[in-house]
């Protein structure tokens, strides 16, 4: 456990997966955390399990590819909470299966507009709000493919990449000021997506298990605590890192 009392938590994408794990051990740990999702129910539910565990919660809808939309999602959480002192930009999406010159503009766009420009403005809001506590902590989640390429994801590997390029020239810009940025590279992850997948192609789980050397794919909540450990004064000397936690797949 790491003491967080007093402290509030904004994570974004926290209706399911990834960002609901995050929500869920931030609140764990004493925080007071804003969930954030496009997609109501999952956020509401979310901040239900949060309550119901005596934890603190507030639901607020956003989609991060809309600056308006994130500017208020920031001003609620001052309003609620009067503070901010981490952040998980978590929320993205998928990009399409298709080689570079497949790829359609309107795809490219939507995969940039949500994976990368919107980490670029929650960072743009939630920073400032930091500043006046003179301190923050903020990790944004790229993926392995940020790390290394993979074949026909053309938006979707660009757009982690940049994830990790912007996170680094944030720590860059406000390590001095008490600001910590960092980033983690998941690997394949058994969330809602990939059971869908595996639902679909049964097979796929003995392929999907044999791609990283421990021999499995990784849980959300192991994720979330890699993410919460960046977050909290056990890594107070870490910043501009872009955190690996794939099972040792970008090793091979």
């Amino acid at each position: 456990m790491k003491d967080m009392s007093g402290k509030v938590a904004l994570v974004t994408g926290a209706g399911a997966g990834i960002g609901r794990s995050t929500a869920l051990l931030f609140s764990k740990n004493g925080a007071k955390v804003v969930v954030s999702d496009v997609m109501q129910e999952g956020g509401e539910e979310t901040v239900r399990l949060i309550k119901e565990s005596g934890g603190e919660a507030i639901f607020t809808q956003t989609d991060v590819s809309n600056s308006a939309q994130i500017e208020e999602m920031v001003r609620k959480t001052m309003n609620e909470y009067g503070r901010l002192d981490y952040a998980a930009n978590n929320a993205g999406v998928n990009g399409p299966i298709k080689s570079l010159t497949d790829c359609t503009e309107e795809e490219w766009d939507q995969v940039m507009g949500i994976n990368l420009k919107g980490v670029w403005m929650c960072m743009k809001y939630e920073i400032p709000e930091m500043l006046k506590n003179g301190a923050g902590a903020i990790v944004n989640t790229a993926s392995m493919a940020g790390l290394v390429g993979f074949p026909y994801q053309t938006s979707y590997v660009s757009s982690k990449h940049g994830v990790i390029g912007l996170t680094r020239t944030a720590a860059l810009d406000f390590g001095k000021q008490g600001i910590r940025v960092n980033a983690v590279c998941p690997g394949v992850i058994h969330t809602t997506m990939v059971q869908s997948l595996i639902d679909n192609i049964p097979e796929i789980i003995d392929t999907l298990n044999t791609q990283a050397p421990v021999g499995r794919i990784g849980q959300p909540q192991e994720i979330a605590e890699a993410i919460v450990w960046l977050c909290s004064d056990a890594a107070s000397f870490v910043t501009g890192h872009a955190l690996a936690v794939d099972g040792g797949y970008v090793i091979q």
